[in-house]
């Protein structure tokens, strides 16, 4: 399993919360991380139309290769 570990700023963190409401794509760790699983995500985007990953953090931040996303602050 590839994961891409991504540091986010607190803001950066709210936002992403804000603009994936559903559960089945972002996972929210215990210790406060955020996860996501990369086919939940291409599924979300393409049934939402939108790509607020990539708006958030810009296009070369997210690696093609990763199976998961985590984000820490």
């Amino acid at each position: 399993m590839s994961i891409q570990e991504i540091a986010v700023s607190n803001s950066q963190k709210k936002k992403i919360q804000k603009a994936i409401k559903d559960d089945s794509v972002l996972i929210v760790d215990d210790n406060g991380d955020l996860a996501v699983q990369v086919i939940t995500y291409d599924l979300y985007k393409q049934k939402s139309r939108s790509t607020p990953l990539e708006d958030i953090l810009g296009e070369d931040a997210l690696s093609p290769d990763a199976e998961y996303y985590v984000f820490s602050c």
